[in-house]
């Protein structure tokens, strides 16, 4: 069974150097990147969105500098997903996930206990961990999810849908509401 690391030991942290693949194999710390668990970054009605069919934005905003771990935002997105297909049928909303986890988490595992961790560990020598989950680096005042959808009565249904879900989000967030054109 895998155990996921808490977020508390990565998410309010600077991202560490050599978190990212590179593309020159020499330079390439992590060898091996875990896959990605964000299923889709763009839901709802998107041909409609494309021809300029919305005219209410709301947003969830970090209001903190932040690593979001990719549970985090898919379980949000499905919870959003979710809601915004019920609330609005016939998909008559457009739904964004604007993070994307690039930065790649390590765990070097120390084992304790008895005679656990002799022939596995190897303590500080090489000390760089084995990658496990992935993360977006968020900064204060940055998107997180965007939803459009018509209709300004239905303003504290999308605030409701958004307040319900930001728990899931490892930050303070802000929801704020934009009337992008008078229809």
């Amino acid at each position: 069974m895998v155990v996921v690391r808490k977020a508390l030991a990565y998410s309010k942290r600077k991202p560490v150097v050599n978190t990212r693949r590179s593309k020159i194999q020499q330079l390439s710390y992590v060898k091996m990147v875990p896959s990605q668990k964000i299923v889709k970054f763009f839901m709802g009605d998107i041909k409609g969105f494309n021809d300029g069919k919305y005219n209410i934005r709301i947003d969830i905003i970090s209001l903190e500098n932040v690593q979001i771990r990719d549970l985090s935002l898919e379980a949000t997105r499905q919870s959003l997903h979710k809601d915004f297909s019920v609330d609005f049928p016939n998909s008559s909303y457009y739904l964004r996930c604007n993070a994307y986890p690039h930065n790649i988490l390590r765990n070097n595992r120390v084992y304790s206990g008895g005679s656990k961790g002799e022939r596995i560990q190897t303590g500080m020598s090489k000390s760089f961990g084995s990658p496990e989950g992935r993360a977006a680096v968020i900064k204060a005042g940055k998107s997180v999810f965007t939803a459009y959808f018509n209709g300004e009565n239905n303003i504290p249904k999308a605030r409701a849908i958004c307040k319900k879900t930001t728990p899931k989000l490892p930050c303070a967030t802000k929801i704020v509401a934009t009337i992008l054109k008078k229809a």
